[in-house]
């Protein structure tokens, strides 16, 4: 039973032992009511063999006392301290000694080893706190290593023998033999592991640097390094030529640079009309879904508009008649800067705006394509044109459009403080040495000239209360709309009739800046007028043709020229 428990745990190995050798067991003796061990009947051959345990050795495991095996976690028994397998059927199995026959046929199994302890666990991957390994092969001092080797050839031992006796493996004994030949006693001394400090630049290069720097103090490291790659071809980076200049004392020092002169970033003209701005602004009228266009020339010494004008299209000649306006009220400036606009720039030979410059004997200057910050005063008076004015307001039609943009003008130049001019009025700058000019101008200026140019003219309040046939009634107006209210019923929204003596509506003011607007051109082509209609033509009276002979041969009053000939045969 115990040979079959021996090989179910384990019999098929041997680890390592030779043959015949017993494996260790642990446990103590059988209890004294334990079964004696059948004797195996099975051949040499098949001992080794693992077979399945039949019933009555199974019931044989069931008649043992209770903690005949022993405590460990496999079993869940209890084991006696000095448990012992008995060994009494390996003493027949195995021939004695002496008997060389035997061993010669029969080869004994090798005893199974009892072992119900759990695998040891890997360690886990990763970092972990651990006490350091106190089995680590000790370092030898530098004396300790000369002596080694001097015993090591005085010996005339193989290195791999030598090595076993002294603790250190034979590639140990080689690099301190071949540190001493090359370096002697000092080579045998503890070096410091990991990269060299300092350049690692070959000797040569490093006197080419230190030659270079020397002879041009003022270079840099990046132009000894292209130096030396120009000249004598020795590769160095930047940053290799300052790490060999920093290890041959040189220091970094901060030497303050000469001030450069800035670029131009900012320009003014020193008196007005020395230089006007010009540029075109689009927007549209909510209205009737229109797209017009706004021009206008501004005084580059103090932001002040000379004049405007709206039209319904770009054209040069709106342009002109803008700057006649300008120069009409105010005089004629020494130059004018535009940009590269159709209205002020042509491809080939020069537009008429140039022409109508040099015959006025004025200098026009453009600025650079695709560079709005040339032209950034009248670029920013645009912004405040539109967020103080146009994108909130609502006009009527264009003639509306252009009287309230005037008004806000006015109010621009007048009483509007600029930051660009010391938080003065536009005015303030380009009247400085005509003060009457500017007190007479500013009183024609009208006092609610930003309430026009944004709500236009303020309609008077109506409201009228009475009482008709014992009723109380009001009457009162709210916006465009009018509203009864009598006693006792809700109130209702009236119609009132236009009186018949003629329109009453307040006109808005004509504005101070002068509007160069061409005049009679506020319709679009094609979108307003009494032209024709579309699809017919003046000639489709005439057609078709009379039929009377009398009419096509004399009426003198009739257009017999137009197909008299047609309907005319005798």
């Amino acid at each position: 039973m115990w040979n079959e428990l021996n090989r179910i745990l384990g019999g098929d190995r041997n680890d390592g032992r030779p043959v015949g050798e017993q494996a260790p067991v642990r446990g103590g003796p059988l209890p004294e009511n334990a079964p004696p061990a059948p004797a195996d009947t099975r051949s040499p051959e098949s001992k080794n063999d693992a077979r399945p345990i039949d019933d009555d050795q199974a019931s044989e495991f069931e008649n043992l006392p209770a903690g005949a095996f022993g405590e460990d976690p496999v079993w869940g028994t209890t084991l006696g301290e000095n448990f012992v397998p008995p060994l009494a059927d390996a003493e027949e199995e195995f021939p004695a000694p002496g008997d060389a026959s035997a061993a010669e046929t029969t080869a004994p199994p090798p005893a199974p080893e009892f072992s119900f302890s759990q695998p040891p666990r890997p360690k886990p991957a990763g970092r972990a706190l651990v006490k350091p390994d106190l089995n680590k092969a000790p370092t030898h001092k530098p004396e300790e290593r000369l002596l080694l080797l001097d015993c090591w050839q005085r010996s005339g031992l193989p290195a791999k023998d030598f090595a076993a006796l002294v603790g250190v493996s034979k590639h140990t004994l080689y690099a301190w033999k071949k540190a001493f030949t090359q370096h002697g006693p000092a080579g045998l001394m503890e070096q410091r592991r990991g990269v060299k400090e300092g350049s690692r630049l070959p000797e040569l290069t490093k006197r080419a640097i230190l030659m270079l720097k020397q002879t041009n103090p003022d270079w840099g490291c990046e132009r000894i390094s292209a130096m030396l790659a120009r000249g004598p071809a020795l590769p160095a980076s930047p940053g290799a030529v300052a790490r060999v200049l920093q290890e041959a004392g040189f220091e970094m020092e901060e030497a303050p640079t000469r001030p450069h002169p800035d670029k131009l970033r900012f320009f003014e003209r020193a008196k007005p009309n020395q230089l006007w701005q010009t540029d075109l602004f689009t927007f549209m009228l909510k209205r009737q879904n229109r797209r017009v266009y706004l021009v206008a020339f501004l005084d580059d010494h103090s932001r002040f508009i000379v004049s405007f004008g709206l039209h319904a299209s770009q054209s040069t000649a709106l342009v002109l008649e803008v700057l006649r306006a300008g120069i009409t009220s105010y005089g004629a400036p020494r130059e004018v800067l535009t940009d590269n606009g159709a209205q002020y720039v042509t491809w080939r030979g020069k537009s008429v705006f140039t022409k109508e410059l040099e015959k006025r004997g004025i200098q026009q200057i453009v600025s650079r394509p695709r560079h709005p910050q040339t032209l950034g005063k009248i670029e920013r008076f645009w912004g405040t044109l539109w967020r103080e004015c146009l994108e909130a307001a609502v006009f009527i039609d264009l003639a509306d459009a252009r009287a309230r943009i005037g008004h806000f003008i006015d109010w621009y130049n007048f009483h509007r403080p600029h930051s660009g001019v010391d938080y003065l009025a536009p005015a303030d700058r380009f009247f400085g040495a005509a003060p009457d000019v500017l007190r007479t101008l500013r009183e024609r200026v009208a006092a609610n000239a930003l309430e026009l140019a944004r709500n236009g003219v303020p309609r008077p309040p109506f409201y009228m209360t009475g009482q008709v046939g014992g009723k109380n009634f009001s009457l009162h107006a709210e916006g465009e709309r009018v509203f009864l209210t009598r006693e006792g019923e809700p109130r209702r929204e009236v119609e009132l009739a236009p009186p018949p003596q003629g329109p009453t509506e307040q006109v808005v003011p004509p504005p101070v800046c002068p509007d160069g607007s061409p005049a009679g051109e506020e319709t679009v082509e094609g979108m307003d007028g009494d032209g024709p209609a579309p699809g017919t033509s003046p000639l489709d009276q005439f057609w078709p043709p009379r039929s009377s002979g009398n009419e096509a041969c004399g009426d003198p009053g009739g257009d017999n020229d137009i197909g008299g000939s047609e309907g005319g045969a005798p």
